[in-house]
């Protein structure tokens, strides 16, 4: 393959454009949520993905699946966590059988906060879709986006 192979080139495209829609969602969820809520999308991300967690088997997520789940590294997730936790929107606390173990959970002002953010971030989402479906460049990935499905 070379620079000029239209191969090439078409997939650099496809990424360009998925970047571009990437880009244009967060910039305004980030807004919004920024503005009515004192939230990044990354701590709003966050406590969206430990909110979810339960005391079953497997319910506690490790810093590892968090950080994969919210898009970090390990050690820009723990710093958030902090962040949170000194804001008083996460609790930690040692796994009850294994004294290594810490678990992070949302407190009550985090559920709290995050029911207030959740229809403003799902607002800012419909929002941000709509106006990149008005380009044709990115309409076909917004309607990827619309039909996309997390897997289990």
């Amino acid at each position: 393959m070379t620079a000029t192979d239209p191969a090439l080139t078409a997939l650099a495209q496809g990424w360009c454009a998925l970047s571009l829609l990437h880009g244009k969602i967060e910039s305004h969820v980030e807004r919004a949520l920024q503005a009515k809520h004192g939230l990044s999308v990354r701590e709003y991300s966050l406590l969206d993905v430990l909110s979810r967690q339960h005391d079953g088997e497997g319910g506690h997520l490790q810093m590892k699946q968090v950080a994969d789940a919210v898009v970090l590294s390990q050690s820009a997730t723990t710093r958030l966590v902090t962040r949170l936790e000194d804001r008083g929107l996460l609790l930690r606390y040692l796994c009850p059988t294994d004294r290594r173990g810490i678990y992070t959970n949302v407190s009550e002002s985090g559920f709290q906060l995050l029911a207030e953010a959740r229809p403003t971030n799902d607002t800012a989402l419909r929002e941000a879709l709509d106006e990149a479906a008005q380009n044709p460049e990115l309409a076909p990935l917004v309607r990827v986006v619309e039909t996309a499905r997390v897997p289990a």
